[in-house]
């Protein structure tokens, strides 16, 4: 178990639907209003031209949302979620159909794959697969992340995001609609929180989202790796004089076998936050488990502003990280 030592703070913005005259705007992380926009939708016709040019039959469903909209040009942030630490930023847009065409997928280890979604940050890609072939199932969805200790490099690692286009999509999206994904900065962020993962102390209420990713972790070495969103709230009702600096952590991290690792410090991302009444403080951090799974349980130490020889803990709920499905190809 590895507990990252850099945090990330970020301020929660609101989401902005805006129209532009070329559809795009490419930015970073730290871009003020970047523009979510879709393409025009694919011809019958253009769709057909498709499967005869990679000589497999697309699924249904897929031919049926193309038919409604053509994904992204490749710009940021993309459609299909974002995920920012201090030092790795990825941002996934889905691919119109022309690049994902070009992009399908013949060689050993994604044989008859088409990618549906692509982050120009790391490379990353999920892909579909046409045909049943290399151990995978047909019109399965997955992350690809090479297999290091594989004897056959065309060897990979295939964590599983969806048994079809449909299921995979729409769940994507009911996540977006709800609430179920947090929109930041204008971008949708792929942080899944358990509502029951929240505690309150006196007047400050902790929840934790978590997000597992692929593109820094491996299964061979074991090395998985998963990051996480901490909000801390103090009540819109509590009493002024009840406002309260953090002073340092204590986190517990238990993996899958029962090995338990103990970390603590002073503040958060190098900070103490002063809490009062109706403020939230949020954050991002990251962690690493040698097992498919874990959890983390800790608390916060806080002083009071008003009376500072008064010191409470304040308990951050125990939150799981578990690792998606995967397999590894037969190629």
């Amino acid at each position: 178990m590895t507990h990252c030592g850099k945090d990330t703070a970020k301020n929660t913005g609101s989401f902005q639907r805006r129209k532009k005259a070329d559809g795009t705007r490419a930015g970073g992380p730290s871009s003020s209003a970047p523009t979510l926009i879709w393409e025009e939708s694919v011809r019958e016709e253009d769709l057909d031209a498709v499967e005869a040019q990679i000589r497999c039959k697309l699924p249904d469903d897929y031919r049926c949302s193309f038919r409604i909209h053509n994904g992204q040009k490749l710009v940021v942030p993309g459609l299909m979620g974002s995920m920012a630490l201090s030092n790795h930023y990825r941002s996934e847009d889905l691919l119109d159909i022309d690049t994902a065409a070009g992009g399908f997928q013949q060689r050993l280890g994604l044989k008859q794959c088409l990618p549906l979604t692509f982050c120009i940050h790391t490379g990353l890609s999920q892909y579909m697969a046409l045909e049943s072939v290399e151990g995978r199932n047909k019109y399965e969805i997955f992350y690809q992340c090479p297999e290091q200790m594989a004897r056959n490099p065309s060897t990979i690692v295939m964590f599983i995001t969806g048994t079809s286009y449909l299921e995979w999509f729409t769940s994507y999206v009911n996540k977006v609609v709800t609430g179920g994904y947090p929109i930041i900065r204008d971008q949708i962020f792929r942080y899944v929180h358990d509502k029951d993962c929240v505690a309150t102390t006196e007047d400050i209420t902790v929840s934790v989202s978590t997000s597992f990713l692929p593109e820094l972790s491996s299964v061979h070495p074991p090395h998985y790796f998963f990051t996480y969103r901490i909000r801390i709230e103090m009540s819109k009702d509590a009493l002024p004089e009840n406002a309260c600096q953090l002073e340092s952590r204590y986190w517990r991290i238990t993996n899958a076998k029962g090995d338990v690792e103990e970390v603590q410090g002073p503040g958060v991302v190098g900070e103490f936050p002063v809490i009062s009444p109706g403020k939230v403080y949020e954050y991002t951090s990251c962690t690493t488990f040698t097992t498919t799974s874990g959890y983390m349980e800790g608390y916060y130490t806080f002083h009071c502003l008003y009376n500072k020889d008064r010191f409470f803990n304040v308990t951050i709920p125990r939150f799981h990280m578990v690792c998606p499905a995967f397999k590894v190809s037969t190629a």
